[in-house]
């Protein structure tokens, strides 16, 4: 009998104990999987959004940077140097300001790209769905920003940390923000690297961003979020393998003379030895599929029930399960459990023929 057979009628013939055995791994890998899934979802979604955007690359004043406000808008005069560039193009002009409505606090955004926005309706006007709900509002409904009324034209799921969104056609939004620009999107002519450093020596006061930098400071934040994450939810992967090494322990002992019988036909230590590190794999393999497969169901679910509330109707489980995260959680499992077997089947291996054929 071969030594992978025998370690599975050995997992057969204890049923409830190696799906006991088991639980602690499906439930520390479906926990492993879910918090890092879902941060590595969102990494990868967000990225994708940033590097489908339309231009290659974004100006602000230096001053407010992204966060641009009051004295910390981009001039006209600033605007126009800008627009006189000759390394870039199909400039674009958005801005962003703070007001209120119904004496809450709203966050008012002048689009001249709606491209990366979802609206359900038409663009021109558009508010965010809480909004709507909170007020009553719907398509056809007006509101006032600043003394001026607006006819709503669309909704929009997307959402602010605690202030409502409304999003407008630039030329309607500049003239209520003293037609102050927060930022300009443009298109480069050759390397956006070479034109950033173009832009920020031939008009003081602005900083450019690429799409590269973007994404490094996704990837930045994100890191160091994935690499907490990761370490929390381990701990619960760990109990699990501890609990291997619990269970491979007591199945030696109580296999001693079992395994007496095995040394007495032929079976060599080594062959001892390893027919219980693959035992303890082939619970720690099992037990990570299960797990994943549980951890892909939970993660579908909340693509399908908090995806469109989120904004990110077309986010799929593949954001969440790329193939490496897939492989290392079921190759890392495997292994950390034939680490946790490896003293017992040490031990296994060592034990003397004719006492372990006198052993009750």
């Amino acid at each position: 009998m071969g030594i992978y057979r025998l370690s599975l009628k050995n997992i057969k013939r204890r049923k409830l104990r190696s799906i006991l055995t088991m639980l602690g791994i499906i439930i520390g890998v479906a926990t492993l999987v879910l918090l890092i899934g879902a941060g590595t979802g969102m990494k990868a979604y967000t990225k994708d959004q940033i590097q489908s955007m339309a231009g290659d690359i974004v100006i602000y004043n230096s001053s407010g940077g992204m966060y641009a406000s009051g004295e910390y808008y981009l001039n006209s005069a600033t605007v126009s140097k800008i627009k006189n560039l000759s390394q870039i193009y199909n400039v674009r002009e958005d801005t962003q300001f703070n007001s209120n409505i119904k004496n809450s606090p709203v966050v008012v955004v002048g689009l001249s790209d709606w491209s990366q926005i979802k609206v359900n309706g038409t663009t021109g006007v558009v508010i965010d769905k809480a909004m709507a709900d909170k007020f009553g509002y719907k398509i056809g409904s007006t509101i006032t920003i600043k003394d001026q009324e607006f006819t709503i034209t669309g909704t929009t799921k997307q959402m602010s940390m605690g202030m409502g969104l409304v999003f407008l056609d630039i030329d309607k939004a500049l003239p209520l923000n003293d037609n102050k620009v927060s930022s300009v999107t443009a298109s480069t002519k050759g390397d956006p690297e070479s034109v950033k450093k173009d832009v920020e020596s031939q008009v003081p006061g602005t900083m450019a961003l690429t799409q590269s930098d973007f994404t490094k400071q996704i990837d930045d934040m994100m890191n160091g979020i994935m690499l907490f994450i990761g370490a929390i939810a381990s701990i619960g992967l760990i109990v699990g393998v501890i609990s291997i090494v619990n269970i491979m322990l007591v199945n030696v002992t109580e296999r001693t003379r079992e395994i007496g019988v095995l040394k007495a036909i032929g079976f060599t230590n080594h062959e001892v030895l390893g027919s219980i590190l693959v035992e303890a794999g082939f619970l720690g393999f099992i037990g990570a599929v299960i797990g994943l497969i549980l951890a892909a169901v939970l993660l579908q679910l909340a693509i399908i029930f908090f995806g469109p509330q989120l904004g990110m109707e077309d986010i799929n489980l593949l954001y969440m399960l790329p193939p490496w995260l897939i492989v290392a959680v079921i190759g890392g499992a495997t292994l950390l459990s034939m680490l946790a077997g490896l003293y017992p089947a040490w031990k296994a291996s060592r034990l003397n023929v004719v006492e372990a054929l006198r052993h009750e």
